[in-house]
């Protein structure tokens, strides 16, 4: 019986033993840290690693994270200068440095970061119209931090860096808004296409002004060499007149030609016939009508050519007659026109 007493008793201070071991040692991981308060007081913060502890005298508290840590916060109604509610979220970035102020200065340093951040977003914001709000992100983050920074130090916080996630306006302002830019795409619409068209026309216009300049140049060059054409198409019959010396016989022959011409003309129902022509005519009929300087063929063959002569000279009668017809004509014809 005695022996089963001592047996249990040893038993009992083996557990003992082994329990008493196991709360004097302590692991820490890496990046963590655990308080330890001695008879109710703050003794020491373990490290990292191997720790021993006095047991039934030492508590140890919960391990403490020292890594940096993201906390995101519901969404705060926030009222901006302008009397508007927005809903805003935000995303906090803080990192524990002193363990023993973080779990002695501040019973939840989460919720006093997360009311703190409240209050100064409202503080910030409030001060901002919403076109502000929007577009002034950087600027509220970077108050916020200082801010907070400024406040949690003494927490044993060290706040990184704080965003904001979403800034939601009520719903009738996002349809304003929506408006106002579909109204602003319409109007850069409308002023693309305008500007458009004006180069268009621009382009149109320095074309078509090109083109009548070319035009006007080839015109003119075409005019030009035509004028060059008609000047030396006279002066060459100038000069062949000039040195070939016609004799006024030619010329009223000329002139008889240039008749039958006038009167195909668009103004010919009604034409005057100059009195120059009728003495033409007289020339022309003398023309024919005198017998022409024997030629050194006609001498060579005055022998054989009695016959020739005879044709000749009925040549010369049936023009002179063609002549005077056609001069007695023309009288007629001047004088029912002069009546």
């Amino acid at each position: 019986m005695e022996a089963t007493a001592f047996l249990f008793v040893g038993v009992i201070i083996a557990l003992l033993a082994v329990v008493t071991v196991l709360r004097a040692v302590r692991v820490v991981p890496q990046a963590r840290a655990r308080n330890v308060e001695r008879l109710g007081r703050y003794h020491r913060t373990l490290q990292p690693g191997l720790n021993v502890v006095i047991p039934y005298v030492d508590r140890v508290y919960p391990v403490i994270d020292l890594r940096e840590q993201v906390v995101s916060f519901r969404p705060q109604p926030v009222i901006t200068e302008d009397n508007l509610v927005v809903e805003i979220d935000t995303v906090v970035y803080f990192q524990v440095t002193d363990p023993r102020a973080a779990a002695y200065e501040i019973a939840s340093y989460l919720q006093a970061v997360e009311q703190l951040t409240v209050t100064t977003l409202r503080n910030v914001v409030g001060s901002m119209d919403l076109e502000q709000t929007l577009t002034s992100r950087d600027t509220i983050n970077n108050q916020l931090r200082g801010v907070l920074d400024e406040a949690t130090g003494k927490w044993g916080l060290r706040v990184n860096r704080v965003e904001i996630k979403a800034i939601d306006p009520p719903q009738s302002i996002k349809d304003a808004m929506e408006k106002q830019m579909r109204a602003e795409r319409d109007k850069r619409a409308a002023i693309l296409g305008a500007e458009g068209q004006r180069q268009a026309q621009i382009l149109t216009a320095e074309g078509e002004k090109q083109s009548a300049v070319l035009r006007a140049e080839g015109n003119r060059t075409a005019e030009i060499l035509k004028a060059e054409g008609q000047s030396r198409a006279i002066d060459e019959v100038f000069q062949a007149v000039h040195r070939n010396d016609p004799d006024p016989k030619l010329l009223a022959y000329q002139y008889l030609q240039v008749l039958p011409q006038l009167a195909q003309g668009p103004g010919s129902t009604f034409w005057v016939i100059p009195g120059e022509v009728t003495s033409a005519l007289q020339g022309v009929s003398r023309a024919f009508s005198e017998a022409l300087p024997p030629s050194p063929a006609t001498r060579e063959e005055s022998s054989g050519g009695a016959a020739d002569r005879k044709a000749a000279d009925d040549a010369a009668q049936a023009a002179e007659a063609a002549a005077e017809a056609v001069a007695d004509a023309v009288q007629v014809d001047s004088g029912t026109h002069t009546r």
